[in-house]
């Protein structure tokens, strides 16, 4: 098996009247994702599209998962686009991969335009009046190879400028076998996804419709403003299973949702993206008995690769361990002189590891490093710039970015332990601490009742002087960025 879509084909035969995907307007069936991607891939192939990067600018929706397949069945690796990116980054995205092809619907096509797509941009409802041809999408699927690219997604720099990961078929492959063996998923399962199509997270639940044959219902963004409708729609299409960035569960939970409302039918929660505040997390296990995972993975490792089952309770302060790598991956850590150790930087090798950054070299060879443990032959590995530390009980614990790491006061300090120490406190529910380097000023932006002075009196009383903020700023949410984490970096701009 070379690809994805080979599991498709599967699923269409054995189940092909199950939902597959569900949103506001309709619903998928494996026999009909199928089928429209067989013409979707037509369609490339008959343009002459080849093993090249197929732009699918749609708005968030089952047809739009549909044409990723059908770029997979034309040979070809897709690059998601929505216009909630902001015109912008669609054109740095534009720049970078200049596609000859764009598949588009109604709601992009004048600002596809605007950003100066130069290329055919095909009809997205039109080709699929357009036939299927069985003998050019079988000679395209043996010219695929699974070290092929599968997609190209772009994630922020730490400089803004985004950086396009190109994900691999048989990474994609082993994903699905690891991610649903992590989530237990099978066809009983109904997976309400909250992910954005144009970042790595979706594949979570693309894959585990495919390998198991559970259903997806997107769930709309706008309910994530409005809490107890949002249980509600859980509710209504009996969702079984969630894989949500933390401040999409904690806006439940911190709201006092649970107190109107909870979800009736949850087995599974995973969260991930940043670290879940204790606190969140057992209002979660107090009201909805479920499995809870916490998971850990960079996008340029084919999105996850390490889970943890929570097995007890947290108390306020304490880190939830990210727990052990997938199978087929190892993390480990080195110190600060490179060697292997129970503290320090964690990386990331095994089939997971992406092939680097599209049309990218300088900052590919900056994360895509030869293995440093590895004398003896060329062996790529991904270097995270997380830190990380193995605990007392023999779990690997997420300990935040290196390059958050600063100098204050004459203390080398990590941010991560100033925001931990605001969620401690009561009437803050979430929190980002950020770091002025010019000026040398640290500041603190909160959501939550919590007014400012009397949050520094509860944090004088748990910190040292030199991690107290110098300024506070209270916001009703966070910004966050496309993947869902915490935007230090817009953040910063709300305490100048």
């Amino acid at each position: 098996m070379k690809s994805a879509t080979e599991l498709l084909r599967i699923q269409a035969e054995t189940r092909p009247d199950r939902a597959m995907f569900t949103d506001e307007t309709e619903t998928l069936t494996f026999a009909d994702v199928e089928a429209r991607s067989d013409r979707i891939g037509s369609a490339l192939l008959r343009r002459g599209a080849d093993a090249e990067p197929v732009l699918v600018f749609m708005k968030r929706s089952g047809a739009m998962i549909a044409a990723f397949f059908g770029v997979w069945k034309a040979n070809c690796f897709y690059v998601p686009v929505d216009a909630e990116m902001g015109e912008s980054r669609i054109r740095s995205i534009l720049d970078r991969v200049r596609p000859r092809f764009a598949i588009r619907d109604e709601s992009a096509e004048e600002l596809l335009s605007a950003c100066g797509f130069s290329g055919e941009a095909l009809d997205a409802g039109a080709i699929l009046s357009e036939p299927a041809e069985p003998e050019a999408l079988e000679a395209a699927a043996k010219r695929q190879l699974d070290s092929d690219p599968a997609y190209l997604v772009f994630t922020s720099g730490s400089t803004g400028a985004p950086k396009g990961v190109v994900g691999v078929h048989r990474a994609v492959l082993d994903y699905a076998e690891q991610i649903t063996k992590t989530l237990r998923a099978d066809e009983t399962d109904v997976f309400g996804m909250q992910a954005p199509l144009y970042v790595d997270a979706c594949l979570k639940e693309i894959l585990s419709a495919l390998k198991c044959g559970s259903g997806v219902v997107l769930v709309p963004k706008r309910l994530f403003m409005t809490p107890v409708p949002l249980v509600e729609y859980l509710n209504a299409h009996r969702v079984t299973a969630l894989c949500w960035v933390v401040p999409a569960l904690t806006l439940i939970s911190a709201l006092h949702t649970f107190d109107a409302i909870v979800p009736q039918y949850l087995k599974t929660v995973a969260f991930g993206s940043e670290v879940m505040p204790p606190k969140q997390l057992q209002i979660w296990r107090e009201h909805v008995k479920a499995r809870y995972l916490n998971l850990y993975g960079p996008t340029e490792c084919t999105g996850m690769s390490c889970f943890y089952e929570v097995d007890r309770d947290f108390k306020p302060g304490e880190r939830i361990p990210i727990g052990r790598a997938f199978d087929n991956t190892e993390i480990f850590l080195l110190d600060e002189t490179g060697r292997r150790a129970d503290e320090g930087e964690m990386y990331i090798r095994g089939t997971a590891v992406c092939h680097g950054y599209y049309r990218d070299p300088e900052r590919t060879a900056k994360a895509f490093v030869p293995n440093p443990l590895n004398p003896d032959y060329p062996e790529t590995v991904y270097r995270t710039g997380d830190l990380g530390r193995i605990n007392d009980r023999g779990e690997l614990e997420f300990l935040g970015r290196k390059d958050d790491q600063i100098k204050h006061m004459g203390h080398r300090i990590e941010l991560g332990e100033l925001e931990a120490a605001a969620k401690t406190v009561d009437g803050v529910d979430a929190a980002c601490a950020v770091f002025d380097r010019e000026k040398s000023l640290l500041g603190l932006v909160y959501t939550g009742t919590i007014e400012k002075a009397t949050l520094l009196s509860a944090l004088k009383a748990k910190l040292p002087e030199y991690l107290l903020p110098k300024r506070t700023a209270k916001v009703l949410s966070l910004p966050l960025t496309e993947n869902g984490k915490t935007d230090r970096r817009a953040a910063a701009t709300l305490i100048k």
